[in-house]
């Protein structure tokens, strides 16, 4: 990012803004909002996978990161040191690919709280990128809505045989 911006001859830092935890979508709105209504010249906002309480915002210069920042609900503010690409660079190398999940797949919970068990996928919700499952342990059936990267296919239901990693 930071380097292909150099290469046109502009030259970008990376901010990380403190926000709420869990609040980490309301402000990458908030300040996207702000920027497009304040013509703000801020060229991306990135909230890292796996990353609580901290959104990364690139500008030409520290100002006007503030300034996209100053006044959102939930954003405590820019951290002081500039933050490295490289430094980051781990966290944003997760490429989105479609999601090969059916209703009735047997999945396996590979995140959260419910790490490491089994489970039924009984809805899925591609708009939010969520699935409704029931764990296959459970005494009492009870639906547990979590996010599609957060489960793998292990085994499909119709006999297609089909494993995703």
């Amino acid at each position: 990012m930071a380097e292909e911006k150099q290469k046109e001859g502009i030259t970008t830092h990376i901010y990380a803004l403190r926000t709420t935890a869990n609040r980490e979508d309301q402000v990458m709105d908030f300040i996207t909002s702000n920027a497009r209504q304040k013509k703000i010249p801020i060229l991306s906002v990135i909230r890292p996978h796996g990353m609580r309480g901290y959104i990364f915002i690139e500008a030409a210069e520290s100002r006007v990161a503030e300034e996209a920042a100053h006044g959102i609900p939930y954003a405590r503010g820019i951290l002081g040191k500039e933050i490295e690409y490289r430094e980051i660079e781990h966290m944003l190398e997760q490429v989105k690919y479609e999601m090969n999940i059916q209703k009735n797949d047997i999945v396996e919970i590979i995140s959260g709280p419910f790490k490491r068990e089994n489970a039924k996928v009984t809805r899925i919700d591609k708009t939010k990128e969520e699935v409704v499952v029931e764990l296959l342990e459970a005494a009492v059936p009870i639906p547990i809505t979590v996010k599609m990267d957060a489960v793998k296919v292990i085994r499909r239901e119709s006999g297609e045989g089909a494993t995703e990693e």
